[in-house]
């Protein structure tokens, strides 16, 4: 049987949450497959046990589980090609690795790391010990390695474009980076390396199909970023309107080619940017709490984690950036009502 090969492109992926049941909190892997089958009909390719996902709540068993669950999902509904990746950062170096070889075992395609920010007051100014951290885990990984760079989830911790770049160039088995830390400047530093002709020659990966991608953590500036040569998104709005968010990428990208589709790519980029600062501050719960009303899953997040209150649920729904981003998304996913 010939090996299935699943390249790392450049577009919109999504953290896709872990759903629970509601009085065990037990793995919902029925609503789980029918989210990522969802948003692999738009063009959403999932990334598993990442922040949005409640990694730090999920045991090594889930994590497996999930990949699992997700790959035999996509395989059934006929996305054999589509790639999974896996969120594997844990607080030890060692752990990283562990579930890295797990995670490929299991199915994945990809990881994507971050590192543990138990110890930031230690490792926060320590540029050799960060740099060894990611470079360990992408020589002993037997799966490419994307660095997930979100210090409000790392204790603070935020690597700079030259560390970021460093190991692009050092570690073939690195295959990109998440920026949630936001900061457009550090994206188009990177993408102006990686971008540079020269760089695929110079430093070729150690997997051909997995290209160094340099992706935003938000939506609100995928149009900025396709014109600095980023490659795209990994973003937790992706879950909620996964039509919309596909559709910005490809005018992006389109733009640049045909300046006339330019204003409805800023018209697009506007309403996603409002919506996503609306929504990305009602957090993991907001998000399941809008795939509640939408599509009828979603539920809590696991404790201690709390649910969105009930008038906080009512505002978010309301408010006219996210009544705007449905009315676009249903739209474009041909369902609007």
């Amino acid at each position: 049987m010939a090996t299935v090969v699943r390249p790392l492109q450049p577009g919109i992926y999504a953290p896709i949450p872990t759903f629970f049941a509601p009085d065990t909190e037990d793995l919902d892997l029925t609503s789980f497959s029918s989210h990522v089958v969802r948003l692999a009909k738009a063009g959403v390719r999932p990334l598993l046990s990442g922040s949005m996902g409640e990694a730090h709540h999920l045991s090594h068993a889930e994590r497996v589980a999930l990949i699992k669950a997700a790959r035999q999902a996509l395989d059934n509904a006929g996305y054999t090609s589509v790639p999974i990746i896996a969120g594997t950062g844990a607080g030890s170096t060692r752990e990283t690795i562990q579930l890295s070889i797990e995670a490929a075992e299991a199915g994945a395609d990809y990881s994507i790391v971050i590192i543990s920010g138990y110890f930031a007051g230690a490792l926060a100014g320590n540029r050799q010990a960060l740099k060894a951290f990611w470079t360990e885990v992408a020589e002993k990984s037997p799966i490419p390695v994307i660095i997930y760079n979100y210090p409000g989830a790392a204790g603070g911790i935020d690597l700079d474009s030259d560390l970021i770049s460093e190991l692009a160039t050092e570690s073939p088995n690195i295959a990109g980076v998440k920026l949630t830390c936001g900061n457009v400047g550090k994206l188009t530093r990177i993408a102006a390396t990686v971008s540079d002709p020269s760089f695929a020659t110079l430093h070729p990966r150690k997997n051909p199909h997995a290209p160094f991608l340099v992706l935003g953590g938000f939506t609100d500036f995928i149009l900025p970023s396709s014109f600095v040569e980023g490659h795209g998104a990994i973003t937790g709005l992706a879950n909620v309107a996964p039509y919309a968010t596909a559709k910005l990428f490809e005018l992006s990208e389109k733009s640049k080619k045909d300046v006339t589709l330019l204003p409805e790519a800023q018209r697009l980029q506007g309403i996603i940017a409002r919506a996503d600062f609306t929504i990305a501050k009602a957090s993991i719960s907001g998000t399941k709490f809008l795939l509640e009303k939408l599509y009828g899953y979603g539920g809590n997040p696991r404790r201690p984690l709390p649910p969105i209150g009930a008038d906080a649920a009512n505002a978010l729904w309301a408010h006219p950036h996210t009544v705007e981003l449905v009315r676009v998304e249903r739209e474009l996913s041909g369902k609007l009502q």
